[in-house]
């Protein structure tokens, strides 16, 4: 058996509420003639009469009556089904996949996160925490933090939040104060102490760095420690065990505690950029949608106050 077309149903429901096939055209918004050769569909596949029509109005069969009933019942179901999606649509709440880098998560959202879900308590969050690059539509994810300077998919929305600039420091127990503030007047002078460092595939262990002049230099070393844990990192040149480059917003709070201090304040690393990236503009879930609106307003702010503890 063929599945009946539900549209010449609602239709003729709608029809016969509004009082006359032009009454139910403007309400359905269709032209008239395709309601009326919808209706004359309609009573051909059911091999019966259901409404005599005539310039005085519409008037309906016996059968079309009881058909009637079933039509309506029809409609009362679409529109509750409606209902149920405009309110999923209204209503943040459901699940939302996130991917974060160790330490935007361990510094920021590790503090926004509580937020965030006391404003929404019908949201769950699922957060990968990771710092490999992490595929959005394959893995599942709605929203990802990531420092680039810039973000190479094309086929992602990308929002930059905030500047993420790279500092390199030390701690003030690393060797001799006086002597380290001696040696360390150029660049160069970094190949003398031991240093710290994220793991790069690559295999080459540098520093690019650019004068307040706009002099570049490009310094090489050898880690001494390396690891994908920023805060391993920052632990371990507390201790000092080394020196490392680091973003400010993970360091701000041992720099005002004088855990650790910036190293060559006239040069700087490059500028990374932390972005929000999401996989589609239009469509998004509720939750989803208000979890990159509150990241938006609330991630600057963070950054921006980073910054000025550190400067």
């Amino acid at each position: 058996m063929a599945l009946p077309d539900l549209t010449n149903y609602l239709i003729f429901a709608k029809v016969v509420a509004a009082g006359s096939v032009s009454a139910g055209a403007r309400d359905l918004k269709m032209p008239k003639s395709t309601v009326s050769r919808r209706l004359t569909e309609l009573e051909e596949q059911q091999g019966v009469r259901l409404l005599h029509r005539s310039t005085r109005g519409l008037k309906l069969t016996d059968v079309g009556q009881a058909f009637l009933v079933h039509c309506e019942t029809l409609v009362a179901a679409a529109e509750a089904a409606q209902q149920v999606t405009q309110l999923v649509m209204d209503t943040p709440r459901g699940d939302i996949h996130v991917s974060s880098p160790y330490a935007i998560s361990q510094s920021m959202l590790v503090a926004l996160l509580p937020e965030f879900m006391a404003l929404y308590p019908e949201v769950r969050v699922n957060l990968m925490v990771t710092n490999k690059p992490v595929n959005l539509i394959d893995e599942g994810i709605d929203v990802a933090l990531r420092v680039r300077s810039s973000i190479e998919d094309s086929s992602l929305i990308a929002r930059p939040l905030a500047d993420a600039p790279l500092t390199l420091y030390r701690s003030p127990t690393c060797g001799d104060v006086a002597a380290v503030a001696k040696e360390l007047q150029h660049p160069l002078d970094l190949v003398h102490f031991p240093h710290l460092s994220l793991h790069y595939t690559s295999g080459q262990y540098r520093y690019d760095l650019t004068s307040d002049t706009g002099d570049k230099l490009a310094v090489s070393f050898r880690p001494r420690l390396i690891t994908d844990d920023m805060i391993v990192l920052r632990e371990a040149a507390i201790a000092g065990l080394g020196m490392v480059a680091l973003p400010n917003y993970l360091c701000q709070q041992a720099v005002a505690a004088g855990q650790l201090e910036r190293v060559l304040p006239d040069w700087s690393l490059p500028l990374g950029i932390m972005h929000m990236v999401y996989p589609y503009r239009r469509g998004l879930l509720p939750a989803v949608r208000v979890f990159i609106d509150f990241l938006a307003a609330r991630l600057p702010v963070i950054a921006k106050r980073s910054l000025t503890n550190i400067d």
